[in-house]
């Protein structure tokens, strides 16, 4: 099917998929380029509808994905380039976006004997942050993402486009502090939390194969309420100027020493979970 006016409703509502708001009034998101859309595709996303411009999509890994597309019946809107362009998030586009579903994941389950390791995120804001920590721990075989408190909206585009398709690989939660001592409690879950006034030295202690690690706001750290949870708080040492890393640099790190322990103790097979 073919749309050529900018009023059609359908563009409007790409237009206003960029607003929070209307994401989740609509309960659909938005999504743009050749690789995220094919990552969605792989990893049986839920679409409501696939536009493209065949003057902008010229790559045959394109073409590709629109066979997919239209082989799965998924509702495909050709475009012009102007109309495209008024919804497209980057300068030059590569000629294919969509809206997809949004997914709810039940409450996570612990599976005995099996390596799992959670990120619990406190009122993280940064979209580009909780995109590259999405990244980080797919690379890590993480279990998915707990999102504390006040959090930034995970369906934004920056958040998918930072994650470099990992969004559609882990499962995120929304929890409550109170939800999450309950879940903690009922499922004997070792937290590890971090805090630049800890002792401990995050390379000095022995990560246990079921686990949630839990970051704090770069500005505020953790909450005493989240703090309270924690059967562990470890440090990362840093000698210069700064007090503070990146919220993604350091769940990066302590994901990365939480994944070598395992990879050498041969909890992590092949690297993978």
């Amino acid at each position: 099917m073919e749309i050529t006016s900018f009023s059609n409703p359908k563009i409007k509502l790409l237009r206003k998929l960029r607003d929070k708001k209307h994401r989740h009034e609509n309960g659909l998101f938005y999504v743009e380029g050749l690789r995220i859309i094919g990552d969605a595709l792989e990893h049986d996303a839920i679409f409501d509808a696939v536009y493209y411009c065949e003057d902008l999509l010229n790559s045959h890994f394109g073409e590709h994905l629109l066979k997919i597309c239209e082989q799965r019946n998924i509702d495909m809107y050709h475009l012009p380039a102007n109309v495209f362009g008024s919804f497209a998030l980057k300068d030059h586009p590569q000629g294919i976006a969509a809206v997809l579903k949004m997914e709810t994941y039940e409450e996570p389950k612990v599976i005995p004997e099996k390596r799992q390791i959670w990120v619990g995120l406190e009122a993280i804001a940064d979209p580009g942050n909780l995109g590259t920590i999405f990244r980080t721990l797919d690379a890590t075989a993480g279990s998915g993402v707990f999102l504390i408190g006040n959090c930034v909206d995970v369906y934004d585009p920056a958040v998918v486009r930072g994650s470099m398709g990992s969004f559609f690989t882990q499962p995120f939660y929304h929890m409550k502090a109170e939800t999450l001592s309950i879940w903690k409690s009922k499922n004997n879950i070792h937290v590890i939390g971090t805090s630049d006034k800890a002792i401990k030295d995050y390379q000095e202690i022995e990560y246990p194969g079921q686990m949630i690690l839990i970051m704090g706001s770069e500005r505020e750290g953790l909450h005493p309420e989240i703090e309270s949870l924690c059967d562990d708080i470890v440090s990362i040492p840093m000698s210069g100027f700064m007090d503070s890393l990146n919220l993604s640099v350091a769940t990066s790190l302590m994901l990365y020493e939480i994944y070598n322990q395992h990879r050498k103790s041969g909890k992590v097979l092949g690297g993978r979970k």
